[in-house]
């Protein structure tokens, strides 16, 4: 399987943002939202349309490299109510913004 590579452009931020109306783990939409990825750089996450979603300053900062849903049981944050809508927000935007067909060897 070929390596992702970080293919987040300016539109498909500007939809996640709108997607999800602040951040995608507090749900404060005041201020500005960062980028963060689900699955963490570290952890071999990407900033793909796949795995990034807007958070504040606050979560960004306090989940760091953690895992997301360990982290939210510790934050006591809704962790359901965020993987149900990461899961719709990403299958409506990935049909919006199809995936590149990979390279033929």
């Amino acid at each position: 399987m070929a390596r992702v590579d970080h293919d987040l452009d300016a539109a498909q931020w500007a939809a996640l943002t709108e997607a999800w109306g602040g951040c995608a783990y507090c749900g404060a939409a005041d201020g500005a939202l960062q980028k963060d990825c689900v699955l963490a750089l570290s952890r071999g996450g990407r900033y793909t349309l796949d795995n990034v979603v807007p958070a504040c300053r606050s979560c960004n900062a306090s989940k760091c490299n953690d895992e997301v849903t360990g982290w939210m049981r510790r934050k006591r944050l809704d962790e359901r109510t965020f993987l149900l809508r990461h899961h719709e927000i990403r299958a409506a935007l990935l049909e919006r913004f199809p995936a590149p067909p990979e390279p033929s060897p």
